[in-house]
């Protein structure tokens, strides 16, 4: 997607509830991660598919995995900003490795139906998922996503925390 924050909603709507089991910032920065590649291609008028190998599940998931290997480090300087923004954070490189990975996929997923260069199956040289849904529907279901992602973000952030400390 040209608009990188439009995959926010949906992230957040998987990872937020799930933070148990994904981390967080990891998921959510694999969908800006990804398209650093079709904005090189676009930036310097690269001879390269616009969603090229890195927006396949196999060469993805090498990403993914790199992204969370470059997070991996900083795990305490993203835990000050999980901190603020009132949200549990319990690193782990395999937990960092998983989301990395899962949300490239997610972000694939979401592209696939809207550009037919994505071979998201590579090596295979196809694109089922292409036309099965229109631009505009990938679109208005990325932006509803956000309305969940905002109700789920303030229920963990302010309301649970809230009740705990009334219970204590």
């Amino acid at each position: 997607m040209p608009f990188t924050p439009f995959h926010f909603g949906p992230h957040a709507s998987v990872a937020l509830p799930l933070h148990r089991y994904i981390d967080i910032p990891v998921f959510i920065g694999a969908n800006v991660v990804i398209d650093f590649e079709p904005l090189l291609v676009l930036t310097f008028n690269l001879d390269y598919p616009l969603h090229g190998y890195c927006h396949t599940l196999l060469i993805g998931s090498l990403v993914g995995l790199a992204w969370a290997m470059a997070a991996y480090p900083l795990r305490h300087l993203i835990g000050k900003v999980m901190s603020f923004l009132r949200l549990p954070y319990a690193p782990t490189l395999a937990k960092m490795a998983v989301s990395g990975v899962v949300g490239v996929w997610l972000h694939v997923l979401f592209d696939a139906p809207i550009y037919y260069d994505i071979q998201p199956f590579y090596p295979i040289k196809a694109n089922p998922f292409y036309g099965f849904l229109s631009i505009n529907s990938v679109y208005n279901i990325c932006a509803a996503f956000f309305v969940p992602a905002l109700a789920i973000y303030i229920v963990q952030a302010f309301v649970r925390k809230r009740s705990r400390i009334e219970a204590s």
